[in-house]
Order: C-alpha cells, then sequence, then structure tokens
C-alpha cells in the first residue's frame, strides 16, 4: 500500500473512531461525564443513559457503544461523491449529488440501529441542503445563506483534505465552495480551514505546527482569532492535568463561541453569522493536537472528555492525527469495536476516496506541468 492510500485509510478511520468515541459524551459538562463513568472515559462505552430509548433530550438514538453518529454518515456520502465523479467537486456537485444520497439511498444507521435514509438521521441545519437545495432550488453556490451557522458542514470535510493532500490553499478553496451550498459566515470559514489543515497534515514530514501554520494562513475573521487564543491557551497549558487543560481551553474560546455556557440550552444569539465569532470545535480540536503533540489517542480522548459537542471535536482531532500518524496510531481495539458497533467496512470508503484520489492528484499534476509550460512561454515573450 502506497503512502497516500494508508493515509486516506487512515483519515477516514481516525475520523469515525473520534466521532463513535465522542458520540457517547456528547452535549454533557467534563463533570459530569466524569461522574457518570466513574472517571475520564478511556475508550467505547455504553450509552450516557441506559435507557436512551426513551430518555430526552438523547432519545431516540443510541450514541456510545462504538456507533458512529452524522459527522461519519455525511463523510462517508461525500466520499460516494468523489468516487462517482473522480475529480475536485464544488457546490453544484452537493445538489447534483449529495442531496440524493441523503434522501435516496438506504444505509445503515448505527443509532437508529435500523436502515433508513440518512435524511432520518442529520440535523436540522443539515436538512437544510434539502430544503434548500431540492424544494427551494436555490443557487448550491449561496443555498448555505440563512441555515443555522454551525460545524455541520466542518464534520464531512475530511475527504476534500485527502484529494487536496499536500496543498491546503487548494483544500480551503475546495471547501469553502462545497460549504457554501450547506454553511455561511463562521461556519462556512471552519470547513475551509479543517480541510486545508488535513491537507497540510497529508504532507510527507508534516507535524502539528506545520497544520496549526496552515489553518492559521487560510483562515480569516474570528476563526483565526480563536484558532491563535486556544492554540496559545494550548501551549501555555501543556504540561497541565486533563481537567485544566480543558478548562483553560474552553476560557480561551468563550469570547468566540456563540451557543453559551449551557450546550443544551443555547444563548438567544446562538449560531447567529457575524465575523467575530467561530465554532468552537474546531480551535478544540486544534488546541488538544497541540497540546499532545499530534498524537492521537491522546487527542482524541481529550476531547471525548471535554464535552460539549465531543463527537465532532473528536472527528476533527481524530481526523488529522491519524493524518499525522498513520493507521497504527489509532488503537486497534477502538478499530474493531467501532467497525463492529456500527457495521462499517473502513477498508471499502478508503479505497473508493483513494481511487478517486490518485485519479485527482494524477489530472492536477497533468495540469500543473500544462500551466508550467505556458508560464514558461509567458515569460519567454516577455
Amino acid at each position: 500500500m502506497n503512502w497516500l492510500r494508508e493515509r486516506t485509510a487512515a483519515v477516514l478511520m481516525g475520523a469515525a473512531v473520534g466521532d463513535a468515541l465522542g458520540g457517547a459524551t456528547e452535549g454533557f459538562t467534563p463533570a459530569v461525564i466524569e461522574e457518570r463513568y466513574g472517571g475520564r472515559v478511556e475508550g467505547i462505552v455504553p450509552p450516557f443513559y441506559p435507557d436512551w430509548q426513551t430518555r430526552r433530550p438523547i432519545s431516540p438514538y443510541h450514541k456510545g457503544d462504538g456507533h458512529v453518529t452524522d459527522d461519519t454518515l455525511m463523510t462517508q456520502a461525500l466520499v460516494q461523491v468523489y468516487a462517482k465523479r473522480r475529480r475536485h467537486l464544488d457546490a453544484y456537485d452537493v445538489d447534483a449529488d449529495l442531496v440524493p444520497l441523503i434522501m435516496e439511498q438506504v444505509r445503515w444507521i448505527p443509532e437508529l440501529e435500523r436502515e433508513t435514509v440518512l435524511l432520518q438521521r442529520i440535523f436540522l441545519a443539515e436538512k437544510w441542503l434539502v430544503l434548500r437545495l431540492r424544494y427551494g432550488h436555490i443557487d448550491p453556490r449561496e443555498a448555505g445563506v440563512g441555515n443555522t451557522v454551525n460545524c455541520g458542514a466542518t464534520m464531512y470535510m475530511t475527504p476534500v483534505g485527502i484529494v487536496n493532500a499536500g496543498d491546503p490553499a487548494a483544500a480551503y478553496a475546495e471547501a469553502i465552495d462545497l460549504a457554501g451550498a450547506h454553511q455561511s459566515s463562521y461556519g462556512r470559514e471552519a470547513a475551509g480551514v479543517f480541510a486545508a489543515a488535513v491537507a497540510a497534515a497529508l504532507t510527507p514530514g508534516a507535524d502539528v505546527e506545520d497544520v496549526i501554520a496552515a489553518a492559521i494562513g487560510v483562515a480569516h475573521d474570528g476563526t483565526r482569532t480563536a484558532i491563535e487564543a486556544v492554540v496559545a491557551a494550548a501551549r501555555a497549558n501543556a504540561g497541565a492535568s486533563p481537567q485544566e487543560l480543558q478548562a483553560a481551553l474552553r476560557d480561551a474560546v468563550i469570547p468566540f463561541d456563540t451557543v453559551g455556557p449551557v450546550y443544551r440550552e443555547p444563548d438567544a444569539d446562538a449560531r447567529r453569522p457575524s465575523r467575530t465569532k467561530a465554532i468552537e470545535e474546531l480551535p478544540i480540536a486544534l488546541g488538544f493536537l497541540v497540546a499532545h503533540r499530534g498524537d492521537y489517542r491522546a487527542s482524541v480522548l481529550a476531547a471525548v472528555n471535554y464535552g460539549r459537542d465531543s463527537d465532532s471535536i473528536a472527528t476533527m482531532a481524530g481526523g488529522i492525527a491519524a493524518a499525522l500518524g498513520g493507521i497504527d496510531a489509532i488503537p486497534r481495539a477502538w478499530v474493531d469495536g467501532v467497525a463492529e458497533g456500527s457495521r462499517i467496512d473502513f477498508d471499502h470508503y478508503a479505497q473508493l476516496l483513494a481511487d478517486a484520489a490518485e485519479q485527482i492528484i494524477a489530472d492536477d499534476r497533468e495540469r500543473a506541468n500544462a500551466r508550467l509550460a505556458r508560464l514558461d512561454l509567458l515569460a519567454g515573450a516577455a
């Protein structure tokens, strides 16, 4: 297996495992998580509520037990679009290919423990895609305007980073275009920055500092300042206890977070467009990666025990850490537990995306060579 194919498998696997581990603790505080599980979560755990089928606000989702959430299911759908088109994608491909997969393709939904269409699982902010594109016939490049601003587009952008491996700027541009069909403002911006971070991590020899430099290099407005603030806090608290570290990162992101102190009771102005705010998930994921020097296990567990939107934070941290460390960085017991619990064939999606990525990169190289030849002619003519 060549390097790109191995890292493609690692990123998809690492993100999905992080998602599954973080699903069990989503929406809760670190203190409540420790009380429920008798200490910090160290791997796959059962649902927070044993009576999850009827317990609000969790029902009817079976979170925990190695079950992936909509983060992974949306990622898999985007992989299918890349496999079909075998080229770079834009917002029109979201309309033409991703939305039909959401509405029409029956698949196993682990949290529902049954087969159904993805539309039955995704959150309202993701159902916006269907409302605006299928029923509203909105220009796909503008369909994200008006949606609640959240991490919904960011959480499934790992494939964009993979097909743009080694080129963070190109990954950012492609993700910004794609995410325009889904999100606006800092929700769209985070999608571009996360894709750039994955692409940077997929540069042979890259380390976590290269990832941070790439993310800050493309980021704008509140997303950039939030990342800078959280990363600074992570560096200052790298030797602190897990509890002190997560508190320091939360304090650093508070000025940029619109959701407020109680995750399940958002503030009145939560998730509204802004030039100065940011989603919480991406800066926190990058902060944990910095504090733990890109280590997969430590970064993902930090995200899981942070609570709040822990599944998406662990998805992002897990995808980037796996890009840096490869498949061997992901604990095998977690991989096997998630594969069994969620009925996922990791090899299937890895092969689909790796095949597409190889074609896309080969085409990029051909275009780049042709461009260089034209530049040589232009320089000579001058």
